[in-house]
């Protein structure tokens, strides 16, 4: 029976995660937050993973505050670039196979077309180059090791998230400012955590990058626009009236922001032989789910 070891297990994916894994036969799933592995105390991980010795690990966890990563350069390179390769050595000792997530910000946003696994990565913030650095710490260290990238993820469990702010926003405000001019692919949790557990159920666990988002493509204004006609159409309480589209210019933020961060998911569509879900019939799944369980 294979053992498998989620970390950020109380994240929206994390929660996902284990869920979907204990219902397949033939799996032992561990699941850890911070609590039990505390990515800021790197020694952690060693007596951590040798104690538990797991055949698959999957790292859902991350230091993800884009913005107060400006000025937490030192706690983000912490979890998202040294804590990732130290997993990786550990799971090369064990003979295990690493599942780690990434993202869309490895890259500057300057393209028009949907980024590649093999384009030049050049992130253009402190979250990002320490995801980066995860990634290259991950890969130089572990020969089983898929780093998976993915965007602009939202679930029904978890902190907040774009489609959870949305919906308190729209509860309180009749108007809402939101950025029209960063494009991206909207990723629900659930979908990503699927495709993870197909990726762990394949004869053998490739290694290398692979991109993973939802199908589609919006922008931030277009997403929240969707969110309220999805959530009117189910019967959500909204006051809101008006979404007004603005640039990333009149909406400064202490991170820059990649405009375009569109992955192309053609390379794991392949592998798993089977497209990613559309954006929007996602979005529409979830909130159904939060509506009907009251989430």
């Amino acid at each position: 029976m294979k053992r498998i070891l989620v970390t950020g297990v109380y994240g929206q994916l994390g929660q996902e995660l284990q869920k979907l894994l204990l219902l397949v036969r033939d799996l032992t799933v561990i699941g850890v937050g911070r609590d039990r592995l505390d990515l800021t105390k790197p020694e952690q991980i060693q007596q951590q993973l040798q104690t538990l010795q797991p055949d698959i690990i999957i790292n859902t966890a991350a230091y993800t505050a884009v913005d107060k990563a400006e000025s937490e350069v030192e706690l983000a390179n912490i979890v998202n670039g040294i804590a990732p390769t130290l997993i990786a050595r550990e799971a090369k000792q064990l003979g295990a196979n690493l599942i780690h997530l990434s993202t869309d910000y490895v890259f500057d946003g300057n393209g028009n077309r949907p980024y590649t696994e093999d384009c030049f990565p050049n992130p253009v913030g402190v979250y990002g180059k320490t995801k980066l650095a995860g990634e290259q710490g991950v890969e130089a260290n572990c020969d089983r090791a898929l780093v998976l990238r993915t965007a602009w993820v939202y679930g029904a469990h978890g902190r907040g998230n774009f489609v959870k702010t949305m919906l308190r926003l729209g509860k309180e405000k009749k108007q809402l400012r939101v950025v029209c001019d960063q494009v991206g692919s909207p990723t629900w949790a659930y979908d990503l955590a699927i495709a993870i557990a197909q990726l762990i159920s394949l004869p053998t666990i490739p290694a290398g990058i692979y991109h993973y988002t939802n199908s589609g493509v919006t922008s931030w204004y277009d997403f929240a626009v969707a969110i309220f006609e999805e959530a009117e159409q189910i019967g959500f309480p909204l006051l809101i009236e008006e979404v007004v589209p603005i640039t990333t210019a009149e909406y400064p933020t202490p991170a820059v922001r990649p405009p375009y961060s569109v992955l192309n998911c053609q390379k794991i569509t392949k592998l798993l032989k089977t497209h990613p879900p559309q954006w929007r019939q996602s979005l529409r799944k979830m909130l159904n789910q939060l509506y009907t369980h009251n989430l």
